[in-house]
């Protein structure tokens, strides 16, 4: 359970340390011995300033990797500002889910007690391999089954949360993964399922250069992985 007075206390303890924010956040974290992968979210280990705090240092540390690769940013004009712009797109876009909070989610309930199937997408997405931190980009389907206890959420959640998990650096596979524990906790429906297809420019950027492969996902839960028909319904109205 996450221990927030703890959080605090090292925050107090920090303050006079002269370390670095992230030094001082990766102290937090290792000290509470909370993983800081890079598809996991840390946000509550961040206190208010810190992340403007910390673009400020990727921009000091990003400007060390363009001199390290010898380009002249003093009077490059193209370069001139290519660190401070590298380092908010990674804080604050394309990595945001690691740093900011889940967006807020209203729910209520099925009054109507809804048990049909609804599919929602294609939802665009947006993410990065961690490996190369090369763009994925693509689309995800959610299918769900709701029960009479289910909690429903608007249509436009289903979008920003997909944003949220998605807007780290991590692999597809996982990330559908992380999707769907997401909306089962959130939703707790009778089944879901989460299909993705994605562009990796990893591979069409770089290494073999292939523009025309793309990757496909699924994950099943309840009734979608038990019964072949709600499954088949569910792949197919997705075609369409």
């Amino acid at each position: 359970m996450f221990n927030t007075k703890l959080v605090q206390e090292l925050h107090n303890e920090e303050r006079l340390s002269g370390r670095t924010v992230s030094e001082r956040i990766r102290h937090r974290l290792t000290r509470i011995g909370q993983p800081f992968l890079a598809n996991d979210n840390i946000s509550k280990f961040i206190k208010d300033g810190e992340l403007d705090e910390l673009c400020s240092e990727v921009e000091d540390r990003m400007n060390e990797v363009l001199q390290a690769l010898v380009i002249d940013t003093q009077n490059d004009h193209n370069t001139a500002d290519t660190a401070r712009r590298v380092a908010k797109m990674f804080i604050n876009e394309v990595f945001a889910g690691r740093y900011k909070d889940a967006p807020a989610i209203t729910t209520f309930p099925n009054i109507s007690q809804l048990n049909e199937l609804m599919i929602v997408g294609p939802i665009k997405v947006r993410s990065a391999c961690s490996h190369h931190l090369c763009p994925i980009m693509g689309r995800v389907w959610i299918g769900v089954l709701p029960n009479a206890n289910s909690d429903l959420i608007g249509l436009s959640k289903y979008a920003r949360l997909c944003d949220w998990i998605m807007s780290r650096p991590q692999i597809q596979e996982e990330a559908v993964v992380m999707l769907a524990d997401e909306l089962e906790h959130r939703i707790k429906p009778d089944g879901l399922a989460v299909v993705m297809e994605a562009d990796h420019f990893c591979m069409h950027w770089r290494g073999i250069k292939d523009e025309q492969s793309v990757m496909t996902n699924s994950v099943m839960r309840g009734a979608f992985l038990e019964n072949e028909a709600l499954r088949r319904e569910f792949l197919g109205l997705r075609k369409q």
